[in-house]
C-alpha cells in the first residue's frame, strides 16, 4: 500500500482547472445539467468554504460550498465532492466534508445541503430533508435530499425556493441593521 502525504487546504484561483478535470472525471459531461448544477450556475462557491487535498504536491480531491438561501435558511450547498480514482475509499471525501461542514459552521451557516446518496452522507451527520421540502431550479430525487442542521428550527424553515445566495448582500444588511441599532 501506498504512502500518502495528504494535506487538505483552502481552495484558491489556481486549484480552478485541476478541480475541473477532477470533477469531468467523476461526474462526465452530465454533471451539468443536475439541479444543483443549476444553483451552483447563479454565482460563485464560497472559496473561504471550499477545499482541495493534495497528495505529495497533486490536487487529487476536491469539495466546494455554496451560498444558498434555501427556504428561510441561510446556509450553503455542499458540492460537488470528487476525489480521483487513483484516491478514493481511503477516507479522503469523508474528511473533505467534515472540513468543510465544520468551517461552515464556525462561518454561522444556518446549514449545509446537499444532494446526495444518504448511505455515504447520513455516518457524517447529514439528516433527510421534509419530502419536497425544497424546490430545485430542475428536478431532484427528494429522498437524496440532506441537510445538517445547525440551528434547532432549521428543518422547519427549510421551506420552499433553494437559490443561490449573495453573501455581500448579507454583509450589507447586517451592517445597515447594526447602525440602526447603534442609533436606537
Amino acid at each position: 500500500m501506498k504512502n500518502h502525504d495528504l494535506v487538505y487546504l483552502t481552495e484558491d484561483a489556481s486549484h480552478d482547472a485541476v478541480i475541473e478535470l477532477i470533477n469531468a472525471e467523476a461526474f462526465g459531461p452530465g454533471r451539468f445539467v443536475k439541479a444543483a448544477a443549476r444553483i451552483r450556475e447563479q454565482g460563485p462557491h464560497d472559496r473561504s468554504l471550499s477545499y482541495i487535498c493534495a497528495d505529495d504536491g497533486e490536487t487529487i480531491a476536491s469539495v466546494r460550498m455554496t451560498p444558498v438561501l434555501a427556504g428561510g435558511v441561510h446556509g450553503h450547498l455542499l458540492g460537488p465532492l470528487a476525489v480521483r480514482p487513483s484516491h478514493k475509499n481511503i477516507g479522503i471525501g469523508r474528511e473533505l466534508v467534515r472540513i468543510a461542514v465544520e468551517s461552515a459552521r464556525r462561518k454561522g451557516s444556518e446549514a449545509v445541503i446537499l444532494v446526495g446518496d444518504p448511505p455515504y452522507y447520513q455516518p457524517l451527520g447529514f439528516e433527510k430533508v421534509a419530502y419536497d421540502a425544497l424546490a430545485f431550479p430542475g428536478p431532484v430525487d427528494p429522498g437524496r435530499v440532506l441537510v445538517v442542521p445547525m440551528a434547532s428550527d432549521t428543518h422547519a424553515r427549510l421551506k420552499g425556493v433553494i437559490a443561490w445566495r449573495d453573501c455581500r448582500a448579507d454583509a450589507i444588511e447586517a451592517e445597515v441593521v447594526e447602525r440602526i441599532l447603534r442609533r436606537a
